[in-house]
């Protein structure tokens, strides 16, 4: 567990540059724990590391502002469990169901239970994200995703994928996209 900690700050250290993060923005955590163990997807999950996880984003919570959306397995339709605060200053529509580590995963379930006031969304829009085994969080970003290649590329045996997002680019030619 050593070296997953150790691994994980790694990631999180570059992402947090990288991403640019600030104060109120959302990022999106699609997480398997299964895959970190080296399992398959949906078929071993673990509190264990859910909890190590959900610490190392609790740091980058309290030094960015950012709010953080866990993304639940596909029994739940991918939904996001979020404080109800973010509901509310992002006027999203509520859903409900409790995830559970058989149908929600185990890191969704974890964060839940960690959340004051824990609810799920079905969709959010999210300005950033971090995708560990192949859960395809992309669902979940804004419309213009851009890759961020971090040095450490497995968080165990599970491939990590992370993004940050940018406004479209609209206008023609004549258009700057520089401010003087």
């Amino acid at each position: 567990m050593t070296n997953l900690e150790q691994t994980w700050r790694n990631i999180l250290d570059e992402f947090t540059q990288a991403a640019g993060l600030q104060a109120g923005q959302i990022v999106v955590i699609g997480c398997s724990t299964s895959e970190v163990a080296g399992r398959h997807i949906g078929t071993s999950g673990s509190e264990d590391i859910a909890e190590m996880i959900y610490k190392g984003l609790e740091v980058i919570q309290k030094k960015t502002g950012v709010v953080f959306a866990f993304q639940c397995c596909e029994h739940l339709n991918r939904a996001l469990v979020v404080e109800k605060e973010t509901v509310l200053a992002n006027r999203l529509p509520e859903v409900f169901a409790v995830p559970v580590a058989k149908a929600g995963g185990s890191m969704a379930s974890f964060a839940f239970k960690q959340m004051k006031d824990p609810v799920l969304v079905e969709e959010i829009k999210a300005d950033a994200g971090i995708d560990i085994g192949d859960t395809f969080i992309g669902m979940h970003l804004k419309s213009v995703a851009v890759p961020i290649r971090p040095t450490e590329k497995q968080l165990g045996e599970a491939h990590v994928t992370i993004a940050r997002t940018r406004p479209k680019l609209i206008g023609g030619v004549r258009t700057v996209y520089q401010k003087e």
